[in-house]
């Protein structure tokens, strides 16, 4: 059995410029970055913006499991179908980080004959949009630093720094360091922290920034740190939002590749849904649905967490209304939920499957209360049994889904037009009445009661005194209409990862609040979740290498 980059390695792309002509993208609107990847003008926008939205479908799932889902991987395989169904289809999906891919996790690139090419490129330096990011994060730690050491005119208090240093790679070491260490032409002396890059608030602003007035005023707005006098300090402040905004001019920009059947393929930004909100950026989904009759696109991890910033988060700041939600499970996982091992989830289990399936029942009642027609698909598996399919397709069908199996790992497209043609039927026939859930006028802590109850299915929020401080101090600083962006982990609809299935009797427990004024969210932090995670004892890059030719293996 051939491997992804293998599969990607042997496939025949075509010329970016070619696939940009079948949505009618001229040369002029394509900035090259080599052969197969092509950045879109900001001309390009401006040419397009009037013209009417296409149909907008969000691909998510349950919660991961070690079987695997399986959601960018059916993302470009329905892609690919909708297309052979023959309807203009783009995707807007997020950039691979380097820290899952060198990690635990791989790529974000899909998988088997559902995947977007060149492979190797989009998982590793691609068009350099998140090293842009990581530079300018870095760039207004280093500012900050510089004016402290040069008089510290602002007056900021080296106790209350909360801008934090970043980097495109899991590096548990840099979590908490010291900084300012040597002489006095050094620096000052004091602890400092890193963040992963796709949880920085710049990744957060970047993906959600319209354009470069609207991507400099969020800049201005960051809250670097607090004075002796207790107010905000922000980017602004520190003289640092246009050499900022230079180092992201062109990362602000779409990019454009291709799938395996040349569908096109929007990829730009990538913020983590467990620690950040998950979504590619506004800007490419914006362009996407411009362009194309059908626009898929994903949002990270389980539903519980990347949809429901989609949802809540992206969707109310953007003006998106989403016309299905396509929700990807498979068996395997749903017995992995019902307490079958890893090792035995290839016997069939009708007893486990239907414990398991809470799970799935629960983010499909999640994702109804937005008001949104869903679409339940499986990822099929070789050990999957005909008796497995029949009883989740007679669950779903119960509680008002569409149901298909998805075969696009091993048949592309051709192995998700069951799949499209129910995509296809429920945009035609079933009407969606998306609104958040909850208002802008509900308080912080009503805000993250109403996601830990109707979502997570909590019964209640507690706080640490410092959160609950932090809350409200946020909301006396006149930011308490933002929405919540909740960083708890993936693994659970709990904030203890390992309660699988469809907890209940729990407490979603907050140690940290903080605001992104510039993302304009608050981020609630639950349980253990890390900002900068650690590699596995043994990580995905022992295995990568790269030969005399240049050829890369090992990654995936």
């Amino acid at each position: 059995m051939k491997t992804d980059i293998e599969i990607a390695q042997e496939a025949s792309m075509l010329p970016i410029c070619q696939v940009a002509e079948a949505y009618g993208i001229g040369g002029d609107d394509l900035e090259l970055y080599g052969k197969y990847k092509a950045k879109l003008t900001d001309e390009l926008w401006n040419q397009v913006k009037d013209k009417k939205d296409g149909k907008l479908v969000l691909v998510t799932a349950i919660n991961p499991t070690p079987a695997g889902e399986g959601k960018t991987t059916t993302s470009i395989g329905l892609a690919d179908a909708l297309t052979l169904e023959g309807k203009k289809t783009l995707l807007a999906l997020r950039e691979p980080s380097l820290g899952p891919c060198f990690g635990i996790k791989g790529g974000a690139a899909g998988g088997g004959y559902a995947q977007v090419v060149p492979m190797e490129d989009l998982n590793l330096h691609f068009t350099g949009d998140f090293h842009a990011i990581t530079s300018a994060n870095n760039l207004l730690a280093a500012l900050l630093d510089n004016h402290i050491q040069q008089g510290n005119e602002l007056q900021i208090d080296t106790r209350q720094i909360l801008w934090k240093r970043c980097l495109d790679m899991n590096d548990r070491a840099l979590r908490n360091i010291v900084v300012g260490l040597g002489a006095k032409a050094d620096g000052v002396v004091r602890e400092d922290h890193f963040v992963i890059t796709v949880a920085s608030e710049i990744m957060a602003i970047l993906c959600l920034a319209d354009n470069m007035e609207d991507l400099k005023e969020r800049l201005g707005r960051i809250i670097v740190a607090y004075n002796y006098a207790g107010e905000p300090v922000t980017a602004a402040q520190l003289q640092a939002v246009g050499a900022m905004a230079a180092l992201l001019k062109d990362a602000i920009k779409p990019n454009l590749i291709q799938t395996l059947e040349h569908t096109g393929a929007l990829v730009h930004g990538g913020p983590f849904a467990n620690i950040a909100h998950g979504c590619n950026s506004v800007r490419a989904t914006k362009t996407a649905l411009k362009l194309a009759d059908i626009v898929v696109t994903e949002a990270g991890f389980g539903a519980d967490l990347g949809a429901e910033k989609f949802l809540d988060i992206k969707c109310r700041m953007a003006g998106l209304k989403p016309d299905a939600v396509v929700l990807v499970a498979t068996v395997r996982a749903l017995k992995y939920n019902g307490g079958v091992p890893k090792a035995e989830l290839g016997a069939e289990n009708l007893d486990a499957l239907r414990k398991g399936i809470a799970n799935l029942e629960k983010h499909i009642e999640n994702i109804q209360k937005y008001g949104v027609p869903v679409v339940v698909t499986l990822n099929s598996f070789t050990s999957d049994t005909e008796a497995e399919y029949a009883f989740i397709r007679d669950f779903c069908e119960s509680r008002g889904c569409e149901f298909a199996l998805s075969e696009v790992w091993a048949e592309g497209g051709e192995g998700g037009r069951a799949l499209a043609r129910k995509v296809l039927d429920t945009l035609e026939n079933r009407e969606s009445h998306y609104h958040p859930i909850y208002e802008d006028d509900l308080s912080l802590k009503d805000k993250v009661l109403t996601v830990a109850k109707e979502i997570y299915g909590a019964d209640g929020v507690s706080y640490t005194p410092a959160a609950a401080r932090a809350m409200a101090r946020i909301e006396e600083m006149g930011f308490g209409r933002l929405p919540v962006c909740m960083a708890k982990t993936q693994y659970s609809l709990s904030d203890d990862q390992n309660r699988l299935g469809r907890p209940t009797g729990f407490t979603i427990n907050v140690r940290d609040v903080y605001v992104s004024a510039g993302a304009g969210f608050v981020v609630v932090l639950t349980g253990a979740i890390m900002t900068m995670p650690g590699l596995p004892k043994k990580p995905a890059a022992n295995g990568i290498d790269v030969d005399k030719d240049g050829k890369i293996t090992g990654l995936f």
